[in-house]
This record gives structure tokens, sequence and C-alpha cells, in this order.
């Protein structure tokens, strides 16, 4: 049925037009997500550096404490979302940014009062060659390991979370309020180049701290991410008006009653499982690459800087690959996306059986990450513009919208599977240096530098890889079974 308010509520919107054809909303909610989206993955991309080489986690912890993080900002948008409906949007902003900007100043007054304290102390600035890059750049650890003190960061990391995860319901929500048919897709498509720029941005700018103020780098991009959201605080508190003061919406509970009823849908949770394998494999850009990248290739690599291909990567090419599959079935698009991923992992391998021959300048290690993050662009390009629609047409007829909403489940899952299982993988094939005894450091430092081969604690550390080849591939075979069971029912 139609709403015969839409056009009055359409004609409203365009009275209100005040720059290219938007609403102010429109465009404060597009500015303070781009500072958002900056804040966000300038300090995700480095997440688990930072709880390891900061608060001294080990692999494990920081992997398990990096997923339950990533996976409840998936899993907590549907609830915050409906409680942002209740209370209006500028309110739930408010209160997004507000506990965003506590949460990253956290991250910085954290490690600050553990070092007063005398339990850790940080080393000096990197200085310029391979060698003392990563001995300039150690961190002396007196006693946090074992010490309770880093669990200091788990309520700091729950009011991130918290804050986090009104913005993917509120934003999107704004950007569907402020926009009509006739300039929607234009809308989502501006909505969308804010969330690149500012991933972008927020990821260009680790390596430069991390260069000039070594392991400190990692805690002053806290306070950048901090100023980020506290700046997007004094935007919406200024210049943000709701259209509406808040309405009541579905309860909590019926909102756990919508998520046990996807839940039983076995086809859409097949589905999900399966998908998850790839997300699985793509969450690795930030659970593996950037500790694997710099124990292997050395402190002069920039992990921050090559997460940055993977969205290069699906905005040079969505756009293509989407009309060029436009005529094959959305299962068939992602079919053609399970099968790249494989590559992607093996690509990744590749570098550490490629001895020490630099490639463009790059270490083999980092130029074949490079090689491994394009393929998987291209992966997501052929998968992600796809599910939603597969998706949705899983659902009952009717249902679509209840059903998306849950949509990003697989999110979830591969969030809390991928990065836990990334800790012992580093753990057991790719080992925090600095667990190591003196003899081996050294050898590896020598390695570092040309000067020999990686000691026996890394010779394989490419067997990482090897298991997310493994997942992509069972992922891949699991989808042309699907496939072929939902045809023939």
């Amino acid at each position: 049925m139609t709403n015969p308010n839409n056009s009055s509520d359409e004609s409203a919107l365009e009275a209100q037009s005040w720059f290219m054809g938007f609403t102010k909303p429109f465009w404060v909610a597009n500015g303070v997500e781009l500072l958002e989206r900056a804040a966000w993955y300038g300090v995700f991309v480095s997440i688990t550096l930072y709880l390891s080489r900061i608060l001294g986690y080990t692999d494990v912890e920081s992997a398990t404490v990096a997923g339950v993080f990533m996976a409840g900002l998936y899993l907590l948008p549907t609830f915050s979302g409906a409680y942002a409906d209740r209370i209006g949007f500028r309110n739930a902003l408010l209160l997004a940014f507000g506990l965003l900007t506590i949460g990253y100043a956290g991250m910085w007054v954290l490690p600050t009062l553990l070092e007063s304290a005398g339990l850790v102390s940080y080393g000096v600035p990197i200085t310029g060659t391979e060698v003392a890059d990563a001995v300039g750049n150690k961190v002396v650890f007196n006693g946090l390991d074992t010490g309770w003190e880093k669990w200091l960061f788990i309520p700091v990391m729950f009011i991130i979370m918290i804050g986090g995860s009104f913005i993917k319901s509120v934003i999107t929500g704004t950007v569907a309020k402020e926009t009509t048919a006739a300039n929607r897709a234009r809308g989502y498509s501006m909505f969308y180049a804010m969330v690149n720029v500012g991933a972008f941005s927020g990821k260009t700018i680790v390596k430069p701290l991390r260069h000039s103020l070594g392991d400190e780098g990692f805690i002053v991009l806290n306070l950048f991410a901090a100023g980020m959201t506290l700046l997007a605080f004094i935007m919406v508190f200024f210049f943000y008006k709701n259209r509406d003061k808040g309405t009541a919406t579905k309860t909590m509970a019926e909102i756990w009653s919508s998520l046990f009823a996807v839940l039983t849908q076995g086809r859409l949770i097949s589905l999900i499982l399966i998908i998850t394998g790839f997300w699985i494999v793509q969450g690795q850009l930030y659970a593996t690459m950037p500790k694997y990248v710099l124990r292997m290739a050395g402190e002069g690599s920039s992990p921050s800087w090559y997460a940055n291909v993977n969205p290069a990567t699906v905005v040079l090419t969505v756009a293509f690959i989407t009309r060029m599959m436009s005529k094959r079935s959305a299962l068939t698009s992602m079919t053609v996306g399970m099968f790249i991923m494989p590559i992607s992992a093996f690509a990744m391998a590749a570098g550490n059986m490629m001895g020490h021959t630099y490639m463009l300048g790059l270490h083999p290690v980092a130029f074949m990450m490079i090689i491994g993050i394009i393929f998987q662009g291209l992966a997501e390009s052929f998968i992600s513009p796809r599910f939603l629609e597969y998706f949705s047409l899983q659902a009952p007829k009717g249902e679509e919208g209840l059903y998306l909403g849950f949509s990003h489940i697989h999110s979830f899952i591969s969030a809390l599977l991928g990065f836990i299982t990334s800790g012992f993988l580093l753990q057991r094939f790719c080992p925090d240096p600095r667990t190591m005894d003196a003899a081996t450091q050294a050898a590896r430092q020598l390695a570092l530098a040309g000067e020999g081969p990686m000691p026996e604690a890394y010779a394989h550390a490419h067997y990482i890889w090897f298991v997310f080849v493994g997942v992509a591939v069972v992922s891949a075979i699991a989808l042309i079974i699907y496939g072929r069971i939902v045809k023939e029912h």
C-alpha cells in the first residue's frame, strides 16, 4: 500500500534543499560519517598491534578481544537502531559520538596511566635502517603481561562498541529519510563515497605516526580518533536537526523473536554459513595481515597502506563487474567471487616462499600481500553487491525487510571465528618476536636485512595463509552444492 503522505513528504524535502539538491541534515550526517570512519579504520587496522605492543596481550588474547569487538559492532546495530528510533536520530548521534569520544580517549589515557605506574615503558622512535627500526621500536614490558591491568581495556572496548553500533543504523537511516525517490540513488552513492574517503584517510595516518613516534604512535592514533568523533559530536549538536522526534517502534522482545525466526530458516542459515567462509578470509586484512607483514617484512612495511588497496580495488571494479554479471544470476556471481578467494590467500602465502628478491622496491612478503589484497577486492566486487539481492529472495514473501535486517549475521560469526583462528595461527607459525629467545631474535633481524634465512620459528609462517586457502576452497565448493540443492527444490 502506498503512503498518501509520501508525495507531500518528498515535496517538503525538495523545499528544504540546501546544497546540490540535498538537505542540511543529509550533509551533516555524511560529514560526521566521514569523520567516524576515519577514526574507526585508523584504530581498527592497528587494533591487534595496539593490544599486543602497547598493552602486552598475547596473539591469542589480542585476536579474541578484537574479534569480540568487531562481532559486537555487527550484532548490536539492529538493537541500537530500534532504540535510536525511539529517542530520535539527533539524540542517538549525540549519544554515539559522546561514547566514541570517551572510548577513544580511554585508549589514549590507559597506556599513559600504565606507564606512569611503572608497568610499561615505550622505546625510542624508529631511526632509519631495517635492523635499527625493529630494535629502536621495541617496547620494554615490566610485568604487564602477567598483570590484570591490561584488562582495563575491556570496559573501554564496550563503550566504543555501543557507541559505534548506533552509527551504522542512524546514518543510513538519515540518508533514507533525507532523500527522495528522485535523488535517493545519488544520495547513497555520496554516502558510500564518504565511507571510503574516511576509511582511506584513517588508514593512511597510521604509518606516519608509527614512523615518527615508534610504538607510541599507536597510542597517539587514539587521540586523533577521539578528536574526529568530538568534532562530529559538535557538528551534530549545532547543525543536525531532526525531522521527527522519535517514534515507538519494535520492542527488544520483538527483535529477538525476529532473529529466532531467521535462525529457523535452514536455507538462509546455510547461505550465511557458506558466505561466512568468504568473510573469514577477508577479515584477515585486519586480524592477521598487520602483524604478519611487520614480522616477516620488517618495521619499514606499511600494513595500514596495504589495507587501503582493498577499498580502492572495490571502488574501481565494482560497477564494471556488476554490469558484466548483470545477466548472470546472483548465485553465479557469488560463486565466481568465492573461487577468487583461494587465489588471494595463496598469493599472500607466496611472498614467504620467494626468498629476498625485492619487487618494485618492496619486500616479497609485502609485494605479494598487495597482490593478494587486489584479488580479495575483486572477489568482494563479485560477492557483496549480489549477496543482499540473493538473501532477500530467500526470505518469505512480505518479510524481506525483516530478514535483511539480520543479513550481516555472517560478519558476526566470521569476526569471532576468523580473529580467534588468526591468534592461534600467528602464535604457532609467526610468533611475537618479543616472546623469542635472544638468538632467534638476532637471526630474524639478520634475515630481515637479507643476510640469512628466517629462523625455524618463522620459516613456515606462510602456512597461516594455506589454512585460509582451505577455508576459501571449502566455502566455494559448498556454494556450488548449495546452488544445486536450492535449484532442485
